[in-house]
């Protein structure tokens, strides 16, 4: 009887196994993983060159000149850019936030090298175009007023500023009217040329290619990439925390609805209370209707169209908050149940049933977000932006596993004070 070649199961998970990782010589850290499921590749990174490097008089630049990179190059035009892409198929675009510019995209394995140099030319040589820039001064004013009218934009831009008090995660990283007003081009292109290079880069490459062939893909296109005066981020500043509540209400007449969002400073992405912090929010506001929050304010009491909390963790100091949109004569109401809330969750935590859901949830929905490359390629950019180890992946069901109800009733404890809360409303 003829023996059976088994061939073996690639594991699911990523890990330091088929993570094939590589600093080029110019600095930029280049992550490739296959996967022969189809014929595509998901690829994406980021590189430091946010709104951190912004001053009060320009907030939005680092916005309003990675909205700009796919507008002209010194070889293509912006009609060129996007038929050379829709051509085949492929997609690809741009995004900012405070630390960081991000970029991503999608196509067939055979196209990875006009991928690769679209990205580099935008990257190395837009030339912002006089009337591609206007045009997109138009949108981002358009949609800055739409922002102003939003009761839930403007309660979590009014949150922000209050938790966060002279730091840059305070402002909003898309500006203001009249700082996008006074936006220059001279000023895009000397954002530009101190801020962007290949120092601190990363690029994630997923898909149907080997992945030492997609590194050298990246060093053929992007390895010769040398800018000798890119400036380093800035370091954050310390955080000071608020010592009593603070409350701010922005009126806007005529809306049918208030927006309202409490809370207090969160631990970071890298903290090692994270994960508890992130099972007990999960218990909070987000767990089925959304958790005890949802429960409360909007199912049993009726208060709220929507109510949940959140948590957001990343580079520097986080936020965990609690969102709710409601009737305006039920905003006072509605805030006396959320913070209730907020006290008994300190005082009790959560149960062993509600931790064990949570847990099971985390763990189950894991290898879903992994199905896709552009799920791997995420994982991949979360693991060397927080530098959680190639293999935290593989760890992470232990790690969920691990925490107890004492870890998470103790990290409640070191963040949540009911009477030191940022509360920020918006409505009629």
């Amino acid at each position: 009887m003829a023996k059976r070649i088994t061939k073996p199961v690639k594991p699911s998970l990523p890990g330091p196994d088929d993570i094939y990782r590589v600093t080029l010589s110019n600095g930029i850290a280049v992550l490739a993983r296959s996967s022969f499921d189809s014929p595509s590749i998901s690829m994406g990174g980021y590189l430091p060159a946010g709104a951190i490097f912004e001053t009060n008089e320009k907030l939005g630049l680092a916005d309003f000149v990675s909205s700009s990179l796919m507008r002209g190059t010194q070889t293509r035009t912006f009609d060129a850019i996007y038929n050379e892409l829709e051509s085949v198929g492929a997609s690809m675009g741009f995004d900012s936030g405070v630390h960081n510019v991000s970029f991503g995209g999608r196509a067939l394995v055979e196209d990875i090298p006009l991928m690769l140099t679209l990205l580099s030319e935008s990257l190395q040589s837009p030339i912002f175009p006089s009337d591609e820039v206007e045009k997109l001064r138009a949108q981002l004013l358009t949609g800055l007023a739409i922002r102003a009218q939003d009761t839930s934009d403007v309660a979590a831009m009014a949150f922000d500023r209050m938790l966060f008090n002279d730091h840059p995660y305070g402002r909003p990283s898309d500006g203001f009217v009249e700082t996008i007003q006074s936006i220059t081009r001279k000023d895009m292109e000397e954002f530009h040329r101190l801020h962007f290079g290949p120092r601190g880069m990363v690029i994630v490459i997923v898909g149907a290619i080997e992945p030492e062939k997609a590194v050298e893909e990246v060093e053929r296109v992007l390895g010769g990439w040398q800018v000798p005066g890119q400036v380093d981020a800035p370091a954050l500043p310390p955080h000071k925390p608020v010592k009593k509540t603070v409350r701010h209400h922005h009126t806007l007449p005529g809306k049918s609805q208030s927006d309202l969002v409490i809370g207090m400073i969160g631990p970071g992405r890298k903290d090692p209370e994270y994960l508890p912090a992130s099972l007990g929010n999960s218990v909070l506001g987000q767990f089925g209707m959304m958790g005890r929050i949802g429960d409360v304010v909007r199912e049993k009491s009726g208060l709220a169209y929507y109510a949940s909390s959140g948590l957001n963790a990343g580079t520097g100091p986080g936020s965990w908050e609690v969102s709710a949109g409601v009737n305006p004569r039920n905003l006072k109401k509605a805030i006396g149940l959320i913070e209730n809330e907020l006290r008994k969750f300190i005082k009790s935590g959560v149960t062993k049933e509600e931790l064990a859901d949570s847990q099971a949830n985390y763990i189950g929905r894991l290898p879903l977000s992994l199905e896709s490359n552009n799920g791997v390629a995420s994982a991949m950019i979360n693991i060397e932006r927080y530098e959680l180890g190639l293999d935290y992946y593989q760890r992470y069901e232990g790690l969920v596993r691990a925490v107890t109800r004492a870890d998470v009733l103790e990290t409640a404890r070191k963040y949540i004070d009911p009477d030191r809360l940022v509360i920020a409303t918006a409505g009629p």
